[in-house]
């Protein structure tokens, strides 16, 4: 059974997109901007931007019925590499007990670019 967590996006029936998908165990959250009623928050502040974007994932996680503990793996993707270690940061202080895989990629540019970072998580929820 497919379980959708929506973002309330005006684009996602259009793009065809939810924040979240869950199939059985296995819960998939999209890729995660830092929007906030439609703006952009903490412009200029890659630490900001990437523990706003985790904790909007989360919250989908929970919507779908997982929990932070479920986490398998992250995927953080900058505009700038050489800011990695902010956005760890953020990753670390949210899940340094789960320490799921994760992946810190550079990109050449997000819709907005005032996104320094966008995120996605994936989850297996336990039994």
């Amino acid at each position: 059974m497919r379980k959708l967590v929506s973002s309330g996006s005006h684009l996602e029936e259009p793009i065809g997109f939810s924040r979240a998908c869950r199939i059985g165990q296995n819960i998939a959250v999209a890729g995660t901007a830092p929007i906030a009623n439609g703006k952009t928050v903490f412009i200029g502040n890659v630490y900001e931007q990437t523990k706003y974007c985790l904790e909007i994932s989360l919250k989908a996680i929970e919507e779908a019925g997982g929990s932070i503990e479920d986490v398998i793996r992250t995927r953080i993707m900058l505009t700038n590499i050489k800011e990695w270690e902010q956005a760890a940061k953020a990753h670390g202080e949210l899940f340094s007990t789960q320490r799921p895989a994760c992946t810190f990629v550079e990109v050449k540019g997000f819709i907005d670019p005032e996104w320094l970072v966008e995120t996605e998580i994936d989850a297996v929820v336990s039994e």
